[in-house]
């Protein structure tokens, strides 16, 4: 097969959550466990880092990638979904798995997926875990899918285990309270492997301190022993002061090119990490976080975090799409000052929108559209939802045509925010 039809039989013949949603959820690990001992197991032929959590995960993936990278080292990357291209989800030191080598995966394995029947997402893991093997990555870094316990990427047995935070996504799948949220997520604190988590939350503190403690696995709260304070912030870099006296992290004026407010936290759980990884001896200066940081975006390719489009008018994507992500967003666009937001706005049919609505501002003009995805929820039905909230415009028939009317429709002292679902992003990134 093409590299075309290679990846055209990977979306059609396999359940996949992006396309179908919760159908695709697998409850046991029993497929890529299977499909890893007839790999040979690759997963445990690489040093590697493992991130869950509700929001964060993939940029504080990417920084500490970044910060790799810098460092001079081979750094693999996976993360899910992708917004464009399939090869999105498998980097090594920011370039993508090539077409070749996706191709090959799928042609020299074919009898073992007819035997074990795999999901996209189980194969795709398993793609990522034997080209970071055959590639002999030093060290890579494996973002969760959904949840943790259950998640195809839970087989490895990591260096460090980071939990960014919880909120309230996916309930049909991880159950319906931050608890039970946190439950699934802990799943990946492993026997003796230290766990950063990224935010102290009081519903969910107990269950990673029981779950450490049964697995005698070491635990820091990132904001309890992290401070950092914003000095200034536009539209391309914000500085920061950020320090951390039990673990030696000093930065008077640490340039982010992450804008968004919400990643501060993820930039200090980022360079909490980095703590663990000198521990492993890894070899990681300030000089070297101070380079990563300033470049992210460019270093390790990461896409649709409160990414700036264009200037005139100020034009920012983002792929925040459940409440806990929304509040930092809708919070981040009031800080703009801006005369007027004009908001493209789309989601996914099985979202449940009476947590999302009433944290978006009322005084925005909206632009719904439905992405180009079996699982996008029709604009029209959109519009008359939330107008039962206050949410006024109009529809539109795709993402791109309300892009380019919001554009044309907006001064120069307007914002253009497209947001509320990764695969909206994905079409105008």
């Amino acid at each position: 097969m093409t590299y075309k039809e290679t990846i055209e039989w990977l979306f059609s013949q396999l359940p996949m959550f992006q396309r179908v949603g919760s159908q695709a959820f697998k409850k046991d690990l029993g497929n890529i466990t299977a499909l890893c001992a007839q790999l040979g197991q690759p997963q445990n032929q690489f040093k590697s880092i493992h991130i869950a959590g509700t929001n964060g995960k993939g940029s504080t993936a990417h920084i500490l990638a970044a910060i790799l990278q810098t460092a001079g080292y081979k750094v693999g990357l996976y993360t899910s979904p992708h917004y464009r291209d399939f090869r999105e989800r498998i980097k090594i030191n920011g370039l993508y798995i090539s077409e070749q080598a996706v191709v090959d995966f799928v042609a020299n394995n074919q009898t073992i997926f007819q035997d074990i029947r795999p999901s996209f997402f189980e194969m795709t893991v398993a793609m990522a875990f034997d080209y970071f093997y055959k590639e002999e990555v030093d060290i890579a870094i494996i973002e969760t899918g959904l949840g943790g316990r259950l998640d195809s990427t839970n087989i490895i047995t990591p260096l460090l285990s980071i939990i960014t935070n919880i909120g309230m996504d996916h309930e049909a799948m991880l159950g319906n309270t931050l608890a039970l949220i946190a439950g699934e997520k802990a799943g990946i604190i492993k026997p003796k492997v230290p766990v950063i988590i990224g935010e102290t939350q009081l519903e969910t503190a107990p269950v990673f301190v029981a779950k450490a403690i049964k697995e005698d696995a070491a635990i820091l709260f990132v904001d309890e022993v992290v401070e950092a304070q914003l000095i200034e912030r536009n539209y391309q870099k914000a500085s920061y002061s950020i320090s951390s006296e039990s673990y030696n992290l000093n930065f008077h004026e640490l340039l982010f090119d992450l804008t968004g407010t919400y990643q501060i936290h993820n930039l200090k759980t980022a360079l909490l990490a980095t703590f663990f990884l000198l521990k492993e001896n890894f070899t990681i200066t300030p000089t070297h976080i101070r380079a990563a940081c300033t470049d992210v975006q460019n270093i390790s390719k990461l896409l649709g975090r409160w990414q700036v489009l264009s200037e005139f008018p100020l034009t920012i994507c983002d792929s925040g799409h459940n409440g806990h992500g929304l509040q930092y967003i809708v919070q981040a666009l009031e800080e703009l000052n801006k005369e007027q937001i004009h908001f493209v706005f789309g989601t996914v049919n099985d979202k449940d929108l009476s947590q999302v609505f009433p944290l978006l501002p009322k005084d925005a003009i909206y632009y719904f559209c439905k992405a180009d995805i079996p699982r996008g929820l029709d604009a029209n039905a959109l519009q008359q939802f939330a107008k039962e909230y206050g949410l006024n415009g109009r529809a539109y028939p795709s993402v791109r045509e309300a892009f380019e009317i919001a554009q044309a429709q907006a001064s120069d002292n307007d914002c253009v925010f497209v947001g509320g679902s990764i695969f909206v992003v994905g079409e105008v990134v």
